[in-house]
């Protein structure tokens, strides 16, 4: 009977109903839950998660009957048929100080049809039903307080579950049981028709059709045998093929209460509870959730994990299990412990699972959505706080930045450390094995990091470079529609940040010669796309610097503007990049990529560039003897399997072309972000995803980039120094201006001097270098003037009046016959190294 399941599940497929039903009669306990066991490691590996939730029993006013229940009281037992709202509030707020994400509402079936009292509750609050109640509730509970409400509502029509579904982000009904057998009279569901099976399969069924992600399962113990559980099992299994809504099933053990008619009924045993927990399993495969509540297992976790779970369910802080109420909840460290003890690791998670938020659009209602992304990670799992890129770090964040402990590399999976290991001897990772190494957590990402910092000093050593630049944004004003840009102004931005506008040519070649005059031997420049430039216009920009600078490395233009200048002249990409080369063009820097997968950039930038013409720009720029920089934007609507398509289109060009001087994670800044503002993005990556990407990067993209860098603007000081623990090796310029990441709210400020440079790569243990954009060795006179700099003019942004993009693009190649004027001294200052153009092939 099992092998017959086991070789099924191993073809990747359900066992029969036939099979299934053959488990029945199984007697061998031991022999399903280690078939079990090895099943649920299939789809879930070595975690068990759980949610961290408030309990809101909104009323315990109900109109069954159940023999063993203690949550439903008659009205003379209950101080108020219903909780207000400010109650209801006043626990979702002290459980959110605690660290909770859901709240769960308990309460019973439609007492309104049974109690006059409840009826008069309800008019005196001014709705008709419990659930109008539970939705105005619910709606409070998601707007003023943020948690994610989950339902337990009972049995509901269609139009009901419409409403709910616009106020929960999921749903729940136990079947307990699918036996009518137990609705007869003497039976524990007599006179409870909420609990007739057919009517509970019904609202499962219904919510199904509605998308809503369900929470299901059986109570056992209550006289079913274990053939109608068997059957109850296939029922909710019927439905989750037909309708794929169901995300976890609960086998929860029948407790005896005092004061109901099954007080002294016989409860479960361990072996009994085992049993069925591994048929659950054996039923649903590895990718179906399977859990127990632990409350009701207080004294053997470890043996119930044996059985074959991957969850614990809901664990509340704060509030009891009104169900169950003799049972409390273990605290959450020693439920780690006890799962550790089982050879597992415990995590959070959201009530959402995350395969349903993952594909939100489809699973959760329009108004849930941004809650939803507010609490997740990239993987659909739990922020553990509430830090954002470019913001300060709380003393929580600092602790999980910390990577001092060594790694218990027992507990690494061998799978992961065959990936590291080929990652290491410079193959090629597929993108299921990058995907693999984003989803690392606790000791397997500690091992991640500490090998991408291995593979680090093995490569470039312990010496940390940086390079004296100063930003040049021409103009930020755009009429491209980036989701994600606090920075460039069109006609629907000018409520963000700063105001419109337009530097003269005077101005961008005083930036260059006073950037110069303080040591740098760089001048990074990229603006909006602006209706009026042309391809004319970056050459134009080019010349007068270098008129102004001669000797000064230009590292400029985005392949978006790269692209446009162009089109806008009419002339090939290779032409233009030619005529911009000639012009005193350095280098380019690898911006405008966001994520090279075009399913998230249709929703991120879909007026941009592609995926394929990103790409174009930068291997005919290698082709053409100019290095790039190759960067990610990350943390916002994207997830681990578009990252890894993005290095690994990195890696095929950068293996071909070896044009890419350095990778340069780049983590969303939301603070400020149209996309953020609408609550359309996630809160900007993790610590945890950030380490990732620095380690993940420098694995995956080995031998063929050796230089990571990381950014200050981005992840201030302190994050700067964990990145250059798991694998950077590069902080990128000082910058002079930076001002792209402040428009998005950063707090981390417009310059990194030289000293302050030097000054936090000797904290971090390293070798500070100051280096050229091409990582050469610039002058000592180029040094001797950095460390020297003086402070810098005020900046003077010339502002526009009124801007809009035109109806029609004219495109006019426009001339400049003059440079800007510049003072001769700046024509005779002494050469720089690495900073004169190569020749063209």
């Amino acid at each position: 009977m099992i092998n017959e399941c086991m070789e099924q599940l191993a073809a990747r497929k359900l066992p029969t109903r036939e099979s299934v039903l053959r488990l029945a009669g199984c007697e061998d306990t031991k022999a399903l839950c280690t078939a079990a066991a090895q099943i649920r490691d299939r789809g879930y590996g070595s975690h068990v998660t759980y949610s961290r939730k408030v309990f809101i029993p909104l009323t315990q006013l109900c109109r069954d009957v159940c023999h063993y229940c203690t949550f439903a009281h008659s009205p003379k037992r209950v101080s108020s048929p219903y909780m207000s709202i400010e109650q209801v509030l006043n626990v979702a707020r002290a459980g959110a100080r605690m660290g909770c994400k859901e709240a769960l509402f308990t309460l019973g079936d439609k007492p309104e049809l049974r109690y006059a009292a409840a009826r008069d509750a309800l008019a005196e609050l001014g709705f008709a039903s419990t659930l109008e109640y539970l939705a105005h509730a619910a709606r409070a509970v998601l707007e003023e307080v943020g948690l994610l409400p989950h339902i337990n509502a009972g049995c509901m029509g269609d139009d009901e579950i419409a409403m709910l579904r616009n106020v929960s982000a999921s749903m729940g009904l136990m079947l307990e049981s699918g036996s009518e057998r137990l609705c007869a009279k003497g039976m524990p569901h007599y006179g409870s028709p909420d609990k007739v099976p057919r009517v509970r399969l019904d609202t499962i069924e219904r919510a199904g059709r509605a998308r809503i992600p369900f929470t299901s399962g059986l109570l056992i113990g209550i006289g079913e045998t274990r053939l109608e559980r068997v059957e109850s099992l296939l029922a909710l299994r019927e439905l989750h093929e037909r309708h794929g809504h169901i995300q976890e099933i609960i086998i929860q053990p029948f407790r005896a209460k005092e004061g109901t008619q099954m007080a002294h009924a016989p409860e479960p045993t361990l072996e009994e509870l085992q049993w069925s927990i591994a048929v659950a399993r054996l039923a649903f495969g590895p990718e179906m959730s399977i859990q127990s509540p632990p409350n009701l297992a207080a004294d053997t976790l470890g043996e119930v994990i044996d059985a074959g779970i991957n969850d614990w369910g809901g664990v509340s802080p704060l509030t009891p299990d009104f169900v169950n109420p003799e049972a409390p909840w273990p605290e959450v460290e020693r439920l780690a412990r006890e799962t550790a003890a089982a050879g597992k690791k415990l995590h959070e998670r959201l009530t959402v699972y995350p395969r349903y938020g993952s594909s939100a659009a489809d699973w959760i209602a329009a108004p849930l959505r941004g809650a939803l992304l507010k609490l997740s990670d990239a993987e659909g799992y739990p922020r553990v706080d509430s830090w954002s890129p470019g913001q300060p770090m709380s003393a929580s964040t600092s602790e999980h930045l910390a990577l001092t402990k060594p790694t218990n590399r027992t507990q690494v999976s061998h799978e992961l450390r065959d990936i590291v290991a080929a990652a290491r001897e410079g193959s090629e990772l597929s993108h299921e094995q990058i995907v693999q190494l984003f989803s690392a957590r606790d000791d397997n990402l500690a091992f991640v990091c500490e090998s991408a910092d291995e593979l680090r000093r093995a490569v470039v050593g312990d010496t940390v470079t940086y390079t004296v630049n100063r930003n040049i944004n021409y103009t930020n004003v755009c009429y491209f529609r980036c989701q994600f840009c606090a920075f460039s102004k069109g006609k629907h931005s000018e409520n963000l940040r700063g105001k419109p506008y337009d530097l003269p040519m005077e101005e961008i070649a005083r930036r260059a010669r006073e950037a110069w005059e303080r040591g740098a031997t760089e001048v990074c420049m990229q603006g909006g796309i602006h209706p009026s430039y042309t391809g004319q216009t970056y050459l134009n920009i080019l010349r007068a610097v270098k008129e102004c600078v001669p000797h000064i490395h230009v590292h400029a233009f985005s392949p978006l503007e790269v692209w446009q200048g162009a089109k806008t002249l009419g002339i090939t990409l290779r032409e233009f990049l030619i005529e911009l080369k000639q012009a005193g063009l350095g280098t380019l820097p690898g911006t405008a990529a966001e994520i090279l997968d075009d399913e998230v950039r249709q929703h991120l930038c879909p007026d941009k560039i592609r995926t394929d013409e990103w790409l174009e720009v930068m291997a005919t720029a290698h082709d053409l003897g100019l290095k790039t920089t190759s960067t990610i934007m990350f943390g916002h609507i994207d997830r681990p399997e578009h990252w890894a398509r993005h290095l690994l289109h990195i890696r095929k060009l950068a293996a071909r072309s070896g044009g890419f001087t350095e990778f340069v994670p780049l983590p969303f800044v939301p603070m400020e972000a149209p996309m953020s503002l609408k609550g359309r993005a996630r809160p900007g990556p993790t610590i945890r995803e950030v380490l990732l990407m620095h380690a993940v990067a420098r694995l995956a993209l080995h031998p063929h980039i050796p230089n990571i860098q990381t950014s200050w603007a981005k992840l201030g000081k302190q994050g700067v120094l964990s990145m250059l623990q798991a694998g950077a090796n590069d902080l990128g310029g000082t910058l002079m201006n930076e001002s792209i990441t402040r428009a998005a709210g950063s707090v981390h400020g417009q310059e990194l001097a030289p000293n302050e440079m030097e000054e936090l790569i000797r904290a971090a243990g390293r070798i500070p270098r100051q280096r050229t954009t091409l990582y050469g060795d610039p002058s000592d006179e180029r040094v001797r003037a950095s460390f020297a700099a003086r402070p810098l003019e005020p900046l003077a942004d010339t502002p526009l009046a009124s801007h809009a993009r035109p109806a029609k693009r004219v495109l006019v190649r426009h001339v400049v016959t003059t440079a800007p004027e510049c003072p001769s001294s700046a024509r005779t200052l002494p050469q720089a190294a690495d900073t004169s153009p190569a020749s063209i092939d």
